[in-house]
């Protein structure tokens, strides 16, 4: 009978412990697939966060370069800009000469138109008194 009794004693420690083992195991298992699920979120959280940052370089990269060009172009309009006025003040300068040489042209001709009316008319009655 004791033999019975410890026979099953016996039976019944290692059926335990199996299930402990059996329990264990899951729960290792379990703890496994978790710990991967993790990872695997981790790991499309950072593609994700990857590819996110990518795409704000590059666009930012377009914007630099947009800006880049909008520069470029303001530049050249300035430039264009410029010359315009320059050739505009050039020929406002060349006007005001040329209209200041006109205004003397015109005060020497008259001079001289008096001068010689003057001269001819003197001479004329002199002439004649004679």
């Amino acid at each position: 009978m004791m033999m019975m009794m410890m026979m099953m004693m016996m039976m019944m420690m290692m059926m335990m412990m199996m299930m402990m083992m059996m329990m264990m195991m899951m729960m290792m298992m379990m703890m496994m697939m978790m710990m991967m699920m993790m990872m695997m979120i981790m790991m499309m959280m950072m593609m994700m966060m990857m590819m996110m940052m990518m795409m704000m370089m590059m666009m930012m990269m377009m914007m630099m370069m947009m800006m880049m060009m909008m520069m470029i172009m303001m530049m050249m309009m300035m430039m264009i800009m410029m010359m315009m006025m320059m050739m505009m003040m050039m020929m406002m300068m060349m006007m005001m000469v040329m209209v200041v040489v006109m205004m003397m042209m015109m005060m020497m001709m008259i001079l001289m138109m008096m001068m010689m009316m003057m001269n001819d008319d003197d001479d004329d009655d002199w002439d004649i008194d004679e």
